[in-house]
């Protein structure tokens, strides 16, 4: 899944920002933009254009968060609806299973977990605050 590239849309008008400088950081993200880009209930599509600040439960300290997507969409009724999406392999999306043994692996993975887990929690705040939704997305919801 380590696979990162720039993404040229078909429909530039409905890309927030720089459409000629948007970069995928993997082939999940890529498949994402695609959709986005195609899809005729999304309105418009940003890629990492807005920053969530949160506080790291590593270091303590006031960090920027640069969720994947934000989008807006209008569903069946016509109703306009923002959404922030973070696009993440479901592994990455639950806190590690206990193991006997602290391995470097382990230890790696508790701290993704609470990184993420902090940042998740001051998105969905932030959306919260705008009248926003904040999704994540797995492998579940790309049919991989």
């Amino acid at each position: 899944m380590a696979y990162s590239g720039r993404f040229t849309p078909t429909n530039p008008q409905k890309y927030q920002g720089d459409y000629k400088n948007i970069v995928y950081r993997s082939s999940w993200e890529c498949r994402v933009m695609d959709w986005l880009d195609r899809n005729e209930s999304v309105i418009y599509w940003a890629s990492e254009e807005v920053i969530v600040p949160y506080k790291s439960p590593v270091d303590g300290r006031m960090h920027r968060y640069f969720p994947d997507f934000v989008i807006k969409v209008k569903n069946k009724d016509g109703q306009l609806k923002t959404i922030m999406l973070e696009v993440k392999p479901k592994k990455q999306t639950r806190p590690p299973q206990p193991q006997k043994r602290m391995t470097k692996q382990y230890i790696n993975e508790v701290v993704t977990w609470g990184i993420n887990e902090a940042k998740w929690k001051a998105a969905n705040e932030f959306c919260l605050d705008r009248g926003w939704e904040f999704k994540i997305m797995t492998e579940d919801h790309l049919g991989l």
